[in-house]
């Protein structure tokens, strides 16, 4: 993504070079099943000059793509892409791809289900490992995010609660994991769902903070298991919804503009 976009999940590449630019293309076509899995890039030269690229900045495009598991490369046939089950679907590049192919309700779902198992496990350690510094940080995260005044200021207070949080549980891995509430923001952001369940997020993450900070375990597993749940069963009547519309509207007998 570039430099300065406002988007929540950033992908690694950030687009700052032509390689990145060139994974970015490619993947997100691969993601989207523009490219089905089986099929063959087209040749080296032939990839190169549609793309406007060097070869040299095309091969290491295509490595990093064979990192994520998207495509392999064999000598004499050429480069294909790979089934969907050899993606590294956690890669945040692979991820930020899914999220910017309008992700359906499996994915949704699929997404909320490892944040139920993770998040409020990460609570409950927060709660009993967090430091004085770290409980300072999260009463001015959730601070940040009550008075956010507009929605990139909302981001990125919910992106500081959820560091802390997760920072709190003193586990390296799990702290490592902070993109998987990041890609629930993408998602909410993409169906305009944010504004409209705010209140209700709000009141929910402000009785985790107060369990967290009280070391009160059980009650910051609770509410922040109850944050998820939500979270995830709304999300998903607004993606049902919006799917809803949208074959409605294709169904139509004229254009809609």
């Amino acid at each position: 993504m570039a430099e300065g976009d406002s988007s929540v999940l950033q992908s690694n590449f950030s687009r700052r070079n032509v390689h990145g630019q060139v994974a970015h293309a490619l993947g997100e076509r691969i993601v989207r099943g523009e490219l089905a899995p089986g099929s063959l890039l087209p040749p080296e030269a032939e990839l190169s000059r549609h793309l406007g690229v060097s070869r040299t900045a095309l091969r290491e495009a295509i490595k990093l793509m064979s990192a994520k598991g998207l495509v392999e490369s064999r000598r004499k046939s050429g480069t294909r892409v790979r089934p969907r089950s050899a993606w590294n679907l956690l890669d945040p590049d692979v991820l930020a791809w899914q999220l910017d192919s309008a992700p359906g309700s499996r994915f949704a779902e699929n997404l909320f289900e490892l944040r139920r198992i993770v998040e409020p496990e990460a609570a409950a350690l927060a709660a009993e490992r967090h430091t004085e510094e770290q409980a300072v940080k999260l009463e001015a995260a959730w601070t940040a995010l009550a008075s956010a005044e507009d929605e990139q200021a909302w981001i990125n207070a919910l992106r500081a609660f959820y560091q802390v949080i997760l920072a709190a549980t003193q586990n390296e891995l799990i702290e490592a994991l902070g993109f998987l509430p990041e890609a629930s923001f993408v998602m909410a952001l993409q169906y305009e769902w944010v504004s409209t369940n705010r209140p209700v997020t709000a009141a929910l993450r402000r009785a985790t903070v107060d369990a967290i900070l009280s070391r009160n375990a059980a009650k910051a597993r609770e509410k922040m298991s109850a944050l998820v749940d939500f979270a995830c069963n709304s999300m998903l009547r607004k993606i049902e919804t919006t799917s809803q519309e949208e074959r409605a509207l294709s169904n139509l007998p004229f254009a809609v503009r």
